[in-house]
């Protein structure tokens, strides 16, 4: 039997490399490339506030190609939407075939709602390799099986921000307060993986200034361990 081609929407966080661990397990789909939504003023990944240079680093280490989704940040749902129908168009062109989509989403019934929706407008469909696992049995196991990430950025109406730029490890699970979800479902923090079992080699990450943003995200930057301070 022929691997599907399929994308994986990607973060760059925990979530969307367990996703891709899932998949590359299962001999029905083949990863083609990794979608991202990139902030273009910033030239980050939305959200997670991410270099694009560290996102790069990630797709090479990883063998995939990277497809970007550039848009003003925040745009507006209408923006988003059709920054993605303009990049799933042209991956129709780079990869015949493919009609599939993949997302780390865990158990949030209206966001995996709002995705399938919105692929099913462009004759796409969903595929949700994580969908309803337990998510604290999904944090060990990503600490176990080697996976490495710091936290990038924290919801401080849901998180303390000095829990911003920590190592993702059993030591950050066991502080982490009752109510937060391990994987950080909710928004209460986002992460960025650097290496692990998936990983052709481990980004040399350098920490950078930690900033407030919009008066609630916390954020640290990580930058190539040899680039120019600046």
């Amino acid at each position: 039997m022929n691997a599907t081609p399929i994308l994986l929407a990607w973060s760059g966080g925990k979530d969307c490399l367990m996703a891709l661990a899932r998949l590359r397990a299962d001999p029905r789909w083949r990863v083609v490339a990794l979608l991202t939504t990139v902030d273009r003023g910033e030239q980050r990944v939305a959200m997670h506030h991410v270099r694009r240079a560290i996102l790069a680093a990630q797709a090479e280490a990883l063998g995939l190609p990277l497809l970007e989704v550039p848009m003003d940040w925040p745009g507006g749902n209408q923006a988003y939407e059709e920054a993605h129908r303009r990049a799933l168009a042209e991956a129709r062109m780079r990869w015949p075939g493919v009609r599939h989509c993949a997302f780390g989403d865990l158990f949030l019934e209206d966001v995996r709602d709002y995705r399938v929706r919105q692929l099913g407008l462009a004759e796409w469909r969903a595929v949700f390799p994580l969908w309803g696992e337990d998510t604290a049995a999904l944090a060990r196991r990503f600490v176990a099986e080697g996976h490495r990430a710091v936290l990038c950025c924290v919801d401080t109406q849901q998180l303390d921000a000095g829990y911003c730029g920590r190592e993702y490890d059993g030591a950050l699970l066991d502080a982490l307060p009752a109510g937060v979800d391990p994987c950080g479902e909710r928004g209460e923090f986002h992460t960025l993986s650097y290496g692990g079992p998936l990983f052709a080699h481990a980004l040399r990450l350098r920490r950078g200034g930690t900033v407030l943003r919009d008066g609630r995200f916390q954020c640290t930057d990580f930058l190539p361990a040899d680039a120019a301070p600046r």
